[in-house]
């Protein structure tokens, strides 16, 4: 069983917590460390981002994080060289997350290879169009047992999210609002209602959501809401604060979600 679905297969009451960071930043050889750290100190599933010169869901954090990546020298390759090296001791999934143009560069098919040997669970490729996912990412992803992970917004219509719900597997990354990643204080009325609406569907998939949960407040939000939660931003500015050190910027998140 893909690693993703055993996660949820098995988590009873559990609230699970995903983290991403950018593969090569803030220094390009530190990529096996992080992931160890992260499965060390508990985190549920890990979210590696392939650097690219224009990611354009994602805000100046993690903009950032990419060209500083991709100035270390990091490439689809070396990452997937990097995970190759530690793929007997990673037992939580990881999950890909890039845009379209590197991977087809690389090829689909080769990637979906390419991912089987190093490691990883799935994908998330935020400006894959979904016709283009069912018709020839999907097929090939199937064949490696691979999970492509979708988002839905606050503005995708109700036909289009169940539409995603019969057409995927693995989970449903939830958008808690339409702008770009970025840490927020709170969520408010408008996305506790979004949240509210996407509970009343009753999908078939689980969702985890993210975008801008930084605190104890929002990740409660979450929470509450989904599966669990994912953080970006908030773990990327606080790795780069500790200048690659995992274990140091985990110590700080975990105070930040107490607060």
């Amino acid at each position: 069983m893909n690693k993703i679905n055993q996660v949820f297969a098995n988590r009873g009451d559990k609230k699970f917590l995903s983290l991403y960071f950018c593969a090569g930043c803030p220094t390009l050889d530190s990529t096996g460390d992080v992931i160890l750290t992260m499965q060390r100190r508990g985190i549920d599933f890990i979210e590696v981002g392939i650097p690219f010169s224009d990611p354009l869901a994602d805000g100046p954090v993690i903009q950032s994080a990419a060209i500083q990546a991709l100035k270390n020298g990091m490439n689809l390759q070396l990452l997937f060289d990097q995970l190759k090296a530690i793929k007997e001791q990673v037992q939580i999934p990881l999950i890909l997350m890039g845009y379209l143009n590197p991977i087809l560069h690389y090829g689909i098919e080769t990637f979906c290879q390419s991912c089987v040997e190093s490691g990883v669970s799935g994908m998330i490729i935020p400006d894959l169009p979904f016709k283009d996912y069912q018709d020839i990412v999907k097929p090939i992803a199937d064949k490696y047992d691979l999970r492509v992970i979708m988002l839905i917004t606050p503005e995708t219509s109700e036909e289009r999210i169940r539409f995603i719900d019969d057409n995927t597997d693995g989970f449903i990354y939830m958008v808690s609002s339409a702008a770009i990643t970025g840490a927020q204080k709170s969520f408010d009325d408008a996305k506790q209602e979004y949240f509210r609406r996407i509970n009343a569907m009753n999908l078939r998939n689980p969702r985890m959501i993210g975008f801008g949960i930084s605190n104890a407040q929002t990740l409660k939000a979450a929470q509450d809401n989904a599966a669990g939660a994912i953080i970006g931003s908030k773990f990327v500015t606080l790795l780069n604060e500790a200048e690659g050190n995992a274990d140091n910027a985990l110590n700080h998140l975990f105070e930040a979600l107490e607060k």
